[in-house]
């Protein structure tokens, strides 16, 4: 715990025994020491400071994780700062929107309306939102849709005429820093906590004279956003545990922009690695055996989520 002060102290965060404003309540969820402690000193910051939210309005808040979760698609978890949430409501974070389909809390219990303050699992989004991004509730999908297309535009527009970064021409094609290198990536991942962790470990992979910048570290499946992205900021694509989508794979190959994609963590350190020594091979091809379209998805009580495809 001293430690832990001693660290956020740093960040003016001093706790009250150390002359600070900052209550410091040290806890055990394993042994449940001084849970009671916490509920009571947040009840009293509340108090003290006057904290209130306004039920009586949309719902807006943060999102804390997403992931894609097999048979059910795109599962987020949220944190409403402001409104109430509602069974049915239309949610933006983002590029990616959706309809509350279902609401689950702490304990695993469907609930129908979330309030200021209380987390809840949401399962509808057509894509895994960002974690740590803000989401709102609009009043219907035009208007859902229509803020997603300006948020994609936006990102568009600064699309940069540039030459493409690829891992196998690292040397050349990296912008240089004074006499260092800079290797840009966009990172996505199946899981925000792997995403987290892969992040962690390429930025450890710099050097003193390679540098590491991840443009982008979210969860969920390659889409056509994250290539403009990587087209505008001339970085590369990696995916951990996910595929491109068609349309992305599509405009990637037409823009010059590479993905990468990897199952194990070690194969893309290593690769990352040696691209930063320049010691990859000149070209790598994946063969594709066949690809599908999605035209339709099905429920089935036992066997979960049927996909048509064309």
């Amino acid at each position: 715990p001293e430690k832990i002060k001693q660290g956020l102290a740093e960040l003016d965060l001093l706790a009250e025994d150390w002359g600070g404003e900052t209550i410091y309540v040290p806890v055990s969820a394993l042994k449940g020491t001084n849970i009671d402690k916490l509920l009571e000193s947040i009840l009293l910051v509340a108090e003290v400071q006057d904290l209130k939210a306004n039920y009586k309005t949309l719902a807006k808040g943060v999102v804390l994780e997403s992931r894609l979760e097999k048979g059910r698609g795109p599962m987020a978890s949220l944190l409403v700062d402001r409104g109430t949430l509602h069974h049915g409501d239309i949610v933006v974070s983002g590029t990616s929107w959706g309809k509350a389909k279902a609401m689950t809390n702490h304990l695993g219990e469907t609930v129908k309306e979330v309030t200021p303050g209380m987390a809840v699992e949401l399962l509808g989004f057509d894509a895994a939102p960002n974690g740590g991004e803000a989401f709102d509730v609009v009043k219907d999908e035009k208007a859902a849709q229509a803020l997603v297309d300006h948020r994609i535009q936006i990102a568009r527009d600064k699309k940069a005429m540039s030459s493409k970064a690829t891992m196998e021409n690292f040397f050349s094609k990296t912008a240089p820093v004074g006499d260092m290198k800079e290797l840009r990536i966009v990172l996505k991942g199946d899981v925000f906590g792997s995403v987290e962790a892969v992040k962690d470990s390429l930025l450890k992979q710099a050097t003193e004279k390679v540098k590491i910048k991840i443009v982008l570290a979210a969860a969920g499946g390659i889409t056509e956003s994250d290539v403009m992205l990587a087209n505008a900021s001339e970085a590369i694509i990696i995916g951990f545990n996910v595929r491109p989508e068609t349309k992305a794979r599509a405009v990637a190959e037409a823009e010059g922009i590479q993905i990468k994609s990897y199952n194990i963590i070690y194969e893309l350190l290593d690769d990352v690695k040696n691209s930063m020594a320049g010691l990859l091979d000149k070209k790598k091809v994946e063969n594709y055996l066949g690809r599908a379209e999605v035209r339709q998805t099905f429920s089935l009580p036992k066997a979960g989520t049927v996909a048509g495809c064309f």
